[in-house]
């Protein structure tokens, strides 16, 4: 991997903590602060399927209330109910072929649905954003 130069300027209070961290683990100044860094970037799209991919990036703007709605969506009970009533004719292989293509893209739409709501908590959780317990979380 290839590296960027960059300087920055931080806090003497901030640079003593660094210093001391580092010590204490061993590493350099310079290493620590590149995983700080690192893991202080908002949530990468990379891995998300590519059509979906614009709509996350700009979640990245959303308030912590827009976020907040869409970590807490949930799936419309009838789309749920048709989409385990789909998966169980399917067990039997009984599904006609545009029962197979409901099938499909009500799959589809729980997957995105999942990631939306994955990347709202990854971005809340980014901004500081106490997350629930899965005890806590909707379903």
């Amino acid at each position: 991997m290839t590296t960027q130069q960059v300087t920055i300027e931080l806090p003497e209070p901030v640079f003593r903590q660094l210093v001391r961290i580092a010590a204490a683990t061993q590493q350099s100044v310079e290493v620590l602060a590149a995983q700080r860094v690192v893991s202080n970037l908002p949530p990468s799209v990379e891995n998300a399927p590519l059509e979906i991919q614009p709509e996350l990036l700009k979640m990245q703007n959303l308030s912590i209330e827009k976020l907040l709605g869409i970590a807490n969506t949930l799936v419309e009970p009838t789309q749920h109910q048709r989409h385990l009533e789909l998966l169980e004719k399917n067990k039997e292989s009984l599904l006609a072929p545009e029962e197979q293509e409901e099938l499909t893209n009500l799959r589809l739409t729980a997957d995105f649905l999942m990631l939306r709501k994955a990347y709202a908590w990854s971005i809340l959780r980014w901004r500081g954003h106490r997350l629930p317990p899965l005890k806590e979380l909707p379903v």
